[in-house]
């Protein structure tokens, strides 16, 4: 199920100026995923047929009906938050890969981004063939360890008595 990398889901982040949540992070020997997920429903067309296609421009996502551009700026600003937050936490740069899913779409990029939008099938290939990053044993064990931390400070309630 992992497929070599540690995954965070739900990796709440905090700064000075807010408070957000990651909906996926995945962190291997091809580097540090900040994945946000979406789902959108598909629109039917007037044969009665559902439109599953979504191009992506590096800019905005465009759907069948309507466009998008706040899922590539949300997506963005968290892999940029959780890269200095990293980078700060284990003392060298780690970058952060943004990337976004839309389950169930057939998507095609039109230009080459920092970007990733991927539907989620075969995803292992997106995340273990990407060759821009290798980080070493340590570093994935260093990441993880850091994000470890920060995703498991929740106090358990299971079992606990109602105040």
């Amino acid at each position: 199920m992992r497929q070599g990398f540690y995954v965070f889901h739900d990796v709440n982040i905090k700064n000075t100026l807010s408070e957000f949540n990651i909906d996926h992070v995945l962190v291997g020997k091809s580097g540090v995923f900040a994945v946000e997920t979406k789902g959108r429903s598909k629109p039917i067309n007037s044969d009665g047929d559902y439109e599953f296609k979504v191009s992506f421009d590096g800019d905005k996502l465009m759907f069948p009906q309507w466009e998008e551009t706040e899922p590539i700026e949300q997506a963005r600003r968290q892999s940029k938050t959780l890269e200095k937050w990293l980078t700060s936490a284990i003392g060298e740069p780690v970058a952060v890969k943004a990337v976004i899913a839309l389950p169930g779409w057939f998507i095609t990029t039109t230009k080459k981004t920092d970007i990733a939008v991927i539907n989620g099938k075969n995803s292992d290939k997106f995340f273990n063939v990407r060759k821009e990053v290798e980080l070493t044993e340590k570093q994935v064990n260093q990441i993880a360890h850091q994000l470890e931390n920060l995703c498991r400070n929740v106090e358990p309630r299971a079992y606990t008595k109602p105040k």
